[in-house]
């Protein structure tokens, strides 16, 4: 079920309230598409999410934490001016539309009272907020500013006077009396054609009306139906693809199967979305390092391919000091101003060896050409080693940079993006420089294993270092992916029993590379035999003394651990 209209008047049911009443004390936005007001209440603080993402519009109470950027966007410093400090009157959903009106009234600098709207439009692609004022109906900002040509529908800029998008023909299912339910039976004999008259339904809801009608076809069984939004309740379920949806009723007339339900609405959908509010976070926030992270990979691909060539064509140069010598043994037949000529090769039985000549050059130059081809290529095998060494050194970073990206929460873009500000990689984008914050135990993630024992995990390059080489006691044991980039795991103990090993290397395989593969290889050896390199890559150590073991890591195993 996706945010609908019955979804929203649900949601409404919970949310209202919850903050109607409520002073707006904070707002911010943490990511391209997304705000979050915090409202305090009866001595509480409810934060409430609005997204307007285009894959996943939606608004609901959270209960995460999210990191507040240093720098306000333009249209968060125009909502903390109009709005901070209001209070929220009500909260009024347009029929049954996708269309939610936050309503506030606050006073401006000369002290005479506003009231302010904040529209949520929760229509796919076409999601915005949009502020506005009551009185006057003017536009003051909106999230998401359109450009005329790209929606003549409506003016979507500050100072346009606010427009409803166009809307659907349809009936409201909660407004519909007996008599009208009578009539519109009478045009619309079929349930499902009857229920193609009306507004607000997705797909899912759509069948699951025309089941409730085809069971019984009266208004007793549409406002039971219907009923279902006002006593909403969260429920996730599983389509028969293992795709999850969540609902606020429990449909009957659909192939679901159901695996999560709660009586807090918001409650469901915090969890339901943490995941992929994550994912959606993280690559908003890491798409100018991951660009520079793809970029160097593919360079340094290329590069490790065209030294490969040189190494080969330098470790096959003997053909160079051969055709040098037969030259100068048969010096007397080479002729000046010759392009080619053909020797007996006396290193293959006198079979003949066609060798190439510059005209321009005497006999003993073209041989001593040859000599000096052979010599440089010699000479180059060790420099074009050390370079395919940094260079897979470089290529091996760089993996891991990414799979750090690939297993981050949003709040960890900055330290990997500070990573490659500190490695030349990367230019700070203002001057307004932030303020490193320092490693500690909190930042990383933190697992319970089955016997109590704790397991620390690094989530980048800086604090991968920090937990190996200064937080880990000596005596407790080190856990690493084999030969491939992942964080880095640590076991606070000195005598792990097996199963301890093998749980806390199923959490290492998961945070790697290798997290979706079977028989992932794991090392493990105690810290006290972890070395760093000096000059050494963040991140990059070497050991000795390990022992592996082979693990299938398990997602949901894995996550029921972290605390």
């Amino acid at each position: 079920m996706a945010f609908d209209g019955l979804f929203i008047h649900s949601l409404l049911q919970d949310l209202s309230p919850t903050l109607v009443g409520g002073k707006l004390t904070k707002i911010y936005q943490p990511f391209e598409q997304d705000l979050v007001l915090n409202f305090r209440k009866d001595r509480k603080n409810q934060r409430l999410l609005i997204s307007a993402n285009a894959q996943n519009p939606r608004f609901y109470l959270t209960n995460d934490t999210i990191a507040n950027p240093d720098v306000a966007p333009t249209f968060v410093m125009v909502l903390r001016k109009y709005l901070e400090g209001s209070i929220l009157q009500k909260i009024e959903q347009i029929g049954v539309e996708r269309i939610v009106n936050f309503h506030f009234s606050n006073r401006n600098e000369l002290g005479d009272e506003m009231q302010l709207i904040l529209s949520v439009e929760l229509m796919g692609r076409h999601s915005n907020v949009i502020l506005y004022n009551a009185d006057n109906n003017k536009i003051i900002d909106l999230l998401k500013r359109i450009n005329p040509d790209e929606n003549r529908a409506r003016l979507l800029l500050p100072h346009a006077p606010y427009e409803l998008p166009p809307l659907l023909p349809g009936i409201n299912g909660f407004d519909l009396s007996a008599d009208g339910f009578t009539e519109l039976k009478e045009k619309y004999s079929e349930p499902a054609d009857f229920v193609k008259q009306f507004n607000g339904l997705d797909g899912d809801d759509k069948k699951e009306l025309t089941g409730y009608l085809e069971d019984d076809f009266s208004y007793s069984s549409l406002q039971t139906f219907f009923n279902q939004f006002n006593r909403p309740k969260g429920y996730v379920l599983q389509t028969i693809k293992h795709k999850d949806r969540v609902y606020t009723y429990l449909p009957y007339h659909l192939e679901l199967n159901l695996i999560y339900s709660n009586d807090d609405v918001n409650k469901t959908l915090d969890e339901f979305y943490r995941d992929q509010a994550n994912r959606e976070w993280v690559k908003q926030k890491s798409k100018r390092i991951e660009n520079i992270v793809n970029n160097e990979l593919k360079k340094l691909k290329k590069k490790i391919i065209k030294l490969r060539k040189q190494l080969d064509q330098a470790e096959n140069s003997e053909e160079y000091r051969i055709k040098g010598e037969l030259l100068n043994a048969y010096l007397h037949e080479v002729k000046a101003g010759m392009t080619s000529i053909d020797l007996p090769n006396y290193y293959k039985n006198n079979k003949p060896l066609k060798i190439k000549l510059d005209p321009a050059l005497s006999p003993a130059r073209n041989a001593q050409k040859y000599f000096t081809r052979y010599q440089k290529l010699r000479n180059s095998i060790k420099h074009v080693n050390e370079q395919i060494k940094l260079a897979n050194e470089n290529l091996d970073y760089f993996d891991s940079i990414q799979t750090a990206i690939d297993n981050a929460d949003p709040q960890d873009i900055d330290a990997i993006s500070d990573e490659l500000i500190n490695q030349g990689y990367l230019k700070e984008q203002n001057h307004n420089h932030r303020r490193k914050k320092k490693i500690s135990e909190k930042n990383l993630n933190t697992f319970k294993l089955s016997d109590g024992k704790k397991v620390l995990v690094g989530k980048n390059n800086y604090q991968n270092d920090w937990l190996t080489l200064k937080k880990a006691d000596k005596r407790d044991y080190w856990f690493h992916v084999k030969n491939m980039p992942g964080s880095h795991v640590i076991l606070q103990d000195n005598d792990p029993s097996d199963e301890d090993i093998k749980e806390a290397a199923e959490i290492a395989a998961y945070f790697s590379k290798g997290k979706n593969s079977s028989h992932v290889p794991v090392d493990y050896v105690q810290v006290k035999r972890i070395k760093k390199p000096n000059g050494a890559k963040p991140g990059f150590v070497i050991y000795t003394g390990q022992n592996s073991i082979e693990v299938t890591p398990n997602e949901k195993d894995i996550l029921e651990k972290r605390i």
